[in-house]
């Protein structure tokens, strides 16, 4: 699960009432903190500063900017350091600009639910891909409550990340469950389902890989329909029909047959002979002389 925060694009972390994410987002800002060229800036809606630097290491402190939206994010006080209303490509971008620039910067939202219940989801994708290819991240990492949205909104969220993770709790107490599908730079997706759990120093430990990974064609959160299910016809063909299909000769296709007795002149054919007279004026280097051109 850890290397999906290496990856040159988003991650999106998905969970349910059922099971938090936000015990598996810390461990990846701990992991992200122990590379000495990465940054990290978080906004956070749900948590407090102090709750949220619980159990990271001190040591790598000063490399996480904490932005408070957590005490007023609406902004109806007046005093917020960031509010919903300030997630737009400028506002953020400032934020990170305000930091010393670093070769690696990693935009973690808790969580992204607050920013989709006030903004048009449409306008948060582009704002997000916006960032992007900005220049001014490289990883940004959302934490995503999908009971909170329709299928449709987290759909949009999903297919814009390059690496989704959905997290649940695991069988007879066991950990939890993380579902991973990546996105690789030819299109193609990779899933993993692997059970884990957290530490106290906010390390992750696999317990069990429940699939192994490979090239899947991952369905989506719809289930998917037949449309030829409850039609009148059949639009498929047996056994039988198809070797009858395949036998039966197309009125426009030759076969050689037909084509040399075509080709050979029998009894009765005519031709078309031509002699000019004198008052023809033809000349064989330029056949087009009589034409107005």
């Amino acid at each position: 699960v850890i290397p999906c925060i290496g990856l040159n694009g988003k991650c999106n972390k998905r969970d349910t009432v059922s099971y938090s994410g936000r015990h598996l987002l810390k461990s990846y800002i701990s992991t992200a903190l122990k590379r000495e060229e990465e940054v990290v800036h978080v906004l956070g809606f749900e948590a407090c500063e102090k709750e949220f630097r619980d159990g990271l290491d001190r040591t790598n402190a000063q490399r996480l900017h904490f932005h408070n939206a957590y005490s007023d994010p609406l902004g109806w006080t007046g005093n917020s350091a960031f509010t919903v209303h300030q997630f737009t490509l400028e506002d953020v971008s400032t934020l990170i600009k305000q930091t010393p620039q670093a070769k690696a910067v990693t935009l973690v939202i808790d969580s992204l639910s607050w920013i989709l219940r006030h903004h048009d989801p449409a306008a948060v994708c582009q704002r997000l891909q916006a960032l992007k290819k900005g220049g001014a991240v490289r990883t940004v990492i959302v934490l995503v409550h999908t009971d909170m949205h329709q299928r449709g909104t987290v759909g949009s969220i999903r297919h814009l990340a390059t690496s989704v993770v959905t997290v649940a709790p695991g069988t007879r107490g066991l950990g939890a469950v993380a579902k991973t599908t990546r996105r690789t730079k030819s299109g193609k997706l990779m899933q993993d389902e692997e059970t884990f759990s957290i530490n106290e120093d906010l390390s992750v430990t696999i317990h069990s890989k429940l699939s192994h990974p490979g090239h899947t064609h991952v369905n989506t959160d719809e289930t998917e329909v037949d449309p030829t299910a409850n039609l009148t016809f059949n639009l498929r063909l047996s056994d039988t029909e198809r070797q009858a299909k395949e036998k039966l000769a197309l009125p426009f296709v030759f076969s050689k047959e037909k084509k040399s007795a075509l080709l050979q002149p029998g009894p009765g054919s005519g031709r078309i002979l031509y002699e000019p007279d004198a008052n023809d004026d033809y000349d064989q280097e330029d056949p087009d002389d009589d034409l107005d051109i």
